[in-house]
C-alpha cells in the first residue's frame, strides 16, 4: 500500500564518475577532448568520402553510416556528462531519460550491423575479388544500410518498451552517468525479471546475429589470406582488413560485457568505466584507427588539404 502512494519519479539524479570537485574537473576537460576528437573525426570521415572519387566504393559508404552512429552514439551521452561536471546537482527529466535511451539503443545496434555488414563487405573483397563489383553493388549497399538502421531501430524500440513499462516510484538516484537499460532497472519498483530476461534474449540477437556473420567471414578471409602465395598479398590483405577488425573487438568486447552478463543489482564503478569506453572512447578511436591505418583515407586527406 505504501508503494502505491509513492508518486512516479518525474525526474532521475545521476551519482556521475566522481563527488571529488578536482576529480570532475579533471574529468571534464578529459571528456571534452574526447569529445572533440569524436566530432572532429567522424565530421572529418563524413565529408571526407563524398568529396573523393577514389573513395566512392562499398567499404568507404559503410564507413560513413558507421562514423554517423559514432557522431549520434558520443553526442547521445558525452555533452550531458559535460554539463553535469559544471552543476551542483546532475539530473534529467523523464522525457529526456525516454529520448536518451530510444536514441542510444538505437545507433547502439544499428553500429553492431553495421559492423557485421562490412565484415562481409572485405570477405567478399579478399575471397571472392573478381565477384566484388558484381556482389557488393549500389543497391546491395543501400538495401544493406537500410536494413542495419531498420534493425537497430526495431531492437531499440524493444529495450526501451521494456524498460519504460516499469514503474518508477520513490528512487530516482542512477549510480550512472546516463540512462542505459541496466542502470535504470535497479531503480524499477517490480519485480524486473521478465524484463531482464526479455532484454538479454534481445542481447543476444544483437550480438549473436551480427557476431556469427564476422567471425564466419574472418575464419573465411584469414584461411584464404594464409593460401597466398605472395607476401605483398597477405600483407594488403590484413591491412585491408586490420581496421575493420580492431574496431569490432573493441566494441563488441565491452559491449558483451555491459549487456552480456548477469545483472547485478549494485552498479559499480567497474561498470561505469566500461561504459565510459564503449559509449565515448571507442567512438573517438574509430576514426582515429580507420584513418591512420588507410592510405586512401590519408591521400583523400592530403588532397583536400593541399585545394
Amino acid at each position: 500500500m505504501e508503494e502505491e502512494n509513492q508518486t512516479y519519479a518525474t525526474e532521475f539524479v545521476f551519482l556521475g564518475l566522481s563527488q571529488d570537485p578536482q576529480t570532475q574537473v579533471l574529468l571534464f576537460f578529459l571528456f571534452l577532448i574526447i569529445y572533440l576528437l569524436t566530432v572532429l573525426g567522424n565530421l572529418l570521415i563524413i565529408v571526407l568520402i563524398p568529396t573523393d572519387p577514389r573513395l566512392h566504393t562499398p567499404m568507404y559508404f559503410f564507413l560513413i553510416n558507421l562514423s554517423f552512429a559514432d557522431l549520434s552514439f558520443s553526442t547521445t551521452s558525452v555533452p550531458q556528462v559535460l554539463i553535469h561536471f559544471l552543476v551542483k546537482q546532475e539530473t534529467i527529466s523523464f522525457p529526456g531519460w525516454s529520448t536518451q535511451i530510444v536514441v542510444f539503443l538505437l545507433v547502439g545496434c544499428t553500429e553492431c550491423a553495421l559492423l557485421a555488414v562490412m565484415s562481409y563487405d572485405r570477405y567478399v573483397a579478399v575471397c571472392k575479388p573478381l565477384h566484388y563489383s558484381t556482389i557488393m553493388t549500389h543497391w546491395v549497399c543501400a538495401q544493406q544500410a537500410i536494413g542495419s538502421w531498420t534493425s537497430g531501430a526495431f531492437e531499440s524500440l524493444v529495450d526501451t518498451t521494456f524498460t519504460l513499462h516499469l514503474p518508477y516510484r520513490g528512487k530516482n538516484i542512477i549510480n550512472h552517468f546516463f540512462c542505459e537499460p541496466p542502470a535504470l532497472l535497479k531503480l524499477a519498483s517490480a519485480d524486473t525479471y521478465s524484463t531482464e530476461m526479455a532484454i538479454f534474449a534481445v542481447g543476444v540477437v544483437i550480438f549473436l546475429a551480427p557476431g556469427s556473420p564476422i567471425l564466419v567471414s574472418y575464419w573465411h578471409i584469414i584461411s584464404t589470406v594464409i593460401q597466398m602465395q605472395s607476401g605483398e598479398g597477405r600483407l594488403k590483405a590484413f591491412s585491408t582488413c586490420g581496421s575493420h577488425l580492431v574496431v569490432v573487438v573493441l566494441f563488441y568486447g565491452s559491449a558483451i560485457f555491459a549487456y552480456m552478463r548477469p545483472n547485478s543489482r549494485i552498479m559499480n564503478e567497474r561498470d561505469k568505466m566500461i561504459s565510459v569506453f564503449y559509449s565515448a572512447v571507442t567512438p573517438m578511436l574509430n576514426p582515429i584507427i580507420y584513418s591512420l591505418r588507410n592510405k586512401d583515407v590519408k591521400g583523400a586527406l592530403r588532397r583536400m588539404t593541399a585545394k
